[in-house]
């Protein structure tokens, strides 16, 4: 941020302008160093991004009631926080860089960056540190490689009867590092083969390192599942701005910008995170005992429903844009179509609403099934998602463009440079059946999908009490561990 600062600030760093508007080609150093100064920010947000909400989160103790319960509203309130700094880059920040300067544009953020690194660095004696476990410091791939491997080389041995039968480490192994065991589910059984015991040498898997692969193979199969809800996400800033250009923007003799009505899905999601953490939780969570209301699963469906109705929407407003075309006789690229920008509201307001659930509830969903020493492997399964959403979204407009012109529609792309002689509303149709069909294959796979049960140790007694994690089932009262609340470690 000092360095984007300094090359939007001092003349030596950026081409300089004539009152008249021309503007001098950059050199060489100067681009250098503007891209130097983003590439850096990027690598940066390499580290901040995966881990930020993930260590956030770990500051909870799960087997706290009272912390476990506050826990439960965490990653609506970190989201919250999140989007209210965006709308305010939007709204504030933008107006201060275009009638200020860029300069005090970007020193605002600069020093609010300092400051917050600042209040961490002071926040350091009072945080929470999850220490990584040996077994998966070396990273998931080399765990996935393992137990695949074991359990091809026992392929040909049969499974036994008892899963207690099943190699794994006893009550005091798991108490002396500080990690919890994960009870067996019949889910893959082809992969328990690699917790057979063995009269060689070599040491077989345990069930908790076989049941973390398991969790790895079932979080990645609803990943997949995600990404055309991501896919719809990035239409805010493609499609929805292309077609809102085509309609009347005035309001009150000021003409408003096509991309500025992205921020009606922010107030929207602001709006409605505290309205589902404080009313409809609560009141739910009276009726199934869970803390989070309703399960992981059963709040990313309610997002995925939430974006066929905005498609649906999208469809609608269309159509009516494509009548009044017909009706107005505005085919020229560049006409204004007679009939209001408001008229896409609804569909950006039920996104941010959609978000409430699917944006929220796909980030608490991966740090909350991720094994124990994996927990940020799951945050980067969310913020991979909306890049994968993007890179789709761009692939199917490319393609849908190359297929569709001059096939069956006289010559007319269903998203040509000219919306308003084009098929865009068959694009949408085309949209919402992708839409519906992975609502489909999303419900599939939740009903197979088997959350994360954890054994919670106790000293003096080997007792298997299964904490089950996304379905909100945890125990009522905390547990102790050598005499200390399990969680408690720094």
């Amino acid at each position: 941020m000092v360095l984007i600062t300094l090359a939007v600030s001092l003349k030596s760093l950026h081409p300089q302008c004539t009152p008249d508007g021309a503007c001098a080609a950059a050199s060489r150093q100067q681009v250098a160093f503007f891209y130097g100064a983003f590439y850096t920010m990027a690598i940066g947000a390499g580290g901040t991004k995966p881990n930020i909400s993930t260590f956030g989160a770990d500051q909870f103790d799960d087997f706290d009631a009272r912390e476990r319960e506050v826990k439960a509203s965490f990653f609506n309130w970190w989201m919250f926080s999140s989007f209210t700094g965006g709308l305010v880059a939007v709204l504030v920040l933008v107006f201060v860089q275009e009638n200020v300067g860029w300069g005090v544009g970007y020193t605002i953020p600069t020093v609010g960056l300092a400051l917050s690194l600042l209040l961490f660095y002071v926040g350091t004696p009072f945080y929470r540190h999850k220490p990584v476990q040996r077994d998966t410091a070396a990273g998931p791939a080399r765990l996935v490689g393992r137990v695949f491997s074991e359990a091809f080389a026992n392929r040909r041995r049969r499974l036994p009867g008892d899963a207690a039968e099943l190699q794994e480490h006893d009550t005091a192994w798991y108490t002396a590092a500080g990690k919890r065991r994960l009870l067996h589910t019949r889910a893959f059984p082809f992969l328990d083969r690699a917790s057979l015991r063995s009269d060689t040498r070599r040491l077989p898997c345990t069930v908790t390192e076989v049941e973390e692969v398991k969790l790895i193979i079932g979080m990645i199969a609803v990943w997949l599942s995600t990404l055309v809800p991501c896919t719809i996400w990035a239409q805010v800033n493609t499609l929805f701005v292309k077609q809102g250009t085509t309609l009347d923007r005035s309001m009150g003799g000021v003409r408003i910008p096509a991309a500025s009505l992205g921020s009606f899905v922010t107030i929207s999601m602001l709006l409605c995170i505290p309205a589902y953490d404080r009313v409809l939780v609560p009141l739910v969570r009276r009726r199934t005992g869970n803390p989070r209301g309703i399960t992981l699963l059963q709040r990313l469906g309610i997002g995925c429903a939430l974006q066929v109705l905005v498609v649906a929407c999208a469809y609608l407003v269309e159509v009516r844009r494509m009548r009044v075309i017909r009706e107005r006789s505005v085919h020229r690229a560049g006409d204004t179509v007679p009939m209001s920008i408001f008229w896409m509201l609804p569909q950006y307001v039920l996104l941010g609403v959609g978000d409430v659930f699917n944006s929220v509830g796909i980030l608490e969903f991966f740090y909350d099934q991720s094994p124990d020493g994996m927990r940020s492997l799951g945050t980067t399964f969310f913020t991979s998602g909306l890049g994968v959403g993007n890179f789709l979204n761009s692939l199917l407009v490319t393609f849908v463009d190359r297929t569709t012109r001059g096939r069956g529609t006289a010559g007319k792309s269903w998203i040509g440079d000219n919306l308003n002689d084009s098929h865009l509303d068959y694009y949408y149709v085309f949209l919402l059946l992708l839409s519906v069909l992975n609502m489909a294959m999303f419900v599939w796979v939740a009903k197979r999908y088997k959350y994360k049960r954890e054994f919670l140790e106790v000293e003096h007694r080997e007792s298997e009490n299964a904490c089950d994690q996304g379905s909100g089932k945890l125990m009522d009262a905390p547990l102790t561990i050598n005499g200390a609340q399990p969680g408690s470690h720094q």
